[in-house]
Formats: C-alpha cells, structure tokens, sequence
C-alpha cells in the first residue's frame, strides 16, 4: 500500500519520522477494516501499549509536579485520560481521515467514532513508543495530553459535576439539585436526551448525552459554572446570606 500519507501526517502534525512507518499504519487500522481486509493487522495491541505508556506518563507527571493524595490525583488523571479527553486531542490532530474502517462503520454514528479516535490516539503513542522510544512518546503526550492539566484544575472537571452541585446548592442555597428530562430526540439505537438541573423551580443547567445518566452529568457541569460565574442570575437567596 501507499504510505505517502501516513509518512506526511508523521512528519507534519505528529513532528516525527517513523523508522517503520507501518506502525503507524497499523495504529490507525481499525478491527473492522481487517475483517474485510486479512492480510492487515488491526491497533489493538498497540492500543493496549499505548495506554500503558500514557497512564504511566500522566502518573509520573501528576507525583512530581504536586504533592496531593493519591485520590485526588486518581481523579486528575482520569479527568486526563478519559476517552472524551483524548478523543478531542486525536481530532485536533486530524487523524480522522487516516483511519482504515470497514465500509459499515464508516457509516456508523459519530459517538462510535469518536471512540475510535480515542483508541487509535493510544495506539499512535504505542507506536511512536515502539519506534522512536519512552522520551519521544512522553513528549507527545506532554504536549497533547498533560498541556491540559490547567484547564482541568480551571474548570473542575476533574470533580464528579453532581456531587459538586449538590455540596455547592446545598451551601449556597439549602437545596437539593433535582434533573428532569426536557427531551428525547433521535432512533432508538442512537437515542439523546437532553436533561435540566434546577434548583427549585429555577433551571440552572442543561445537557445532552446518549443516556440519561451522562446528560445529567452535562448539565450539572454547566450548572456549576453558571452558579460560579453567574450568581446574580439566580433568583434565589443564598443560605449563607441569612446567617
């Protein structure tokens, strides 16, 4: 096969030339591809490798750089690593269009793809592992990956949002967060629901998901940043005020 284009995406968005260039091939090659396809071989191994190294990485970067428990750099790490997390890091990079699927998933919904994006950004780093060593893939996932870190501090969204909102509404407020669904749109294989958090009667956040459970996690995550950033706004007396 034609590697031209992976050579290419090698040298101008990952900053590399590949010794073997067929593993990077092969960390974009999807199961499905290979079904349709036997003489290739599909990025599970890789992806599997990969995720070891980036785990490993993000550790050693989260001991060094703070001195926090082991629970809350669990939770940074996770917030890190997450499959949105590195999904949004291998679309940045523009590896869409590089990666080999059967006809069928290519039609599938873009929630699985973007699953697929997310293993295929740690399979690339098990190859760059395996071809250019642990300091070049640890590189990479610095500037990919842990450059992220102040956002994730910024933003909380390393916090569980539903536990954050409920201690937040309870002090503020002395209320309990409650979610109701507003709607329900889409097949039933591929169904979204769009979730209100409110406090009271007040709504003050909303969010999307592929189930109930992740747009109620959306919209307490918005509602926090509302509550933080926007207090005026809410027609409601705080608890602490009365004191």
């Amino acid at each position: 096969m034609d590697t031209t284009p992976y050579e290419t995406f090698a040298r101008e968005k990952l900053g590399l030339t590949f010794h073997d260039i067929n593993l990077l091939v092969t960390a974009l090659t999807h199961r499905s591809y290979v079904n349709e396809h036997k003489q290739f071989e599909h990025n599970e191994r890789l992806e599997f490798l990969g995720d070891a190294v980036l785990e490993l990485v993000t550790s050693d970067f989260l001991y060094h750089k703070f001195d926090k428990p082991e629970g809350i750099m669990t939770s940074w790490r996770s917030a890190l690593v997450r499959t949105e997390s590195i999904g949004d890091a291998g679309h940045e990079l523009g590896y869409e269009p590089l990666v080999r699927l059967s006809k069928g998933e290519k039609n599938g919904v873009q929630r699985a793809h973007d699953v697929i994006i997310a293993d295929c950004f740690e399979a690339v780093i098990g190859a760059i592992y395996l071809d250019q060593g642990y300091e070049t893939a640890k590189k990479f996932i610095e500037k990919h990956i842990l450059v992220k870190m102040s956002t994730v501090l910024e933003d909380d969204s390393w916090r569980d949002p539903k536990s954050t909102l409920q201690e937040l509404a309870q002090h503020r407020y002395a209320i309990t967060p409650e979610y109701h669904t507003l709607k329900e749109f889409g097949p039933d294989h591929d169904k979204t629901f769009e979730v209100g958090a409110y406090l009271g009667k007040v709504i003050v956040g909303r969010g999307t998901g592929h189930s109930k459970q992740l747009a109620q996690t959306t919209a307490a995550r918005a509602a926090v940043n509302f509550i933080n950033h926007h207090p005026e706004k809410i027609p409601l007396t705080p608890a602490d005020k009365d004191k």
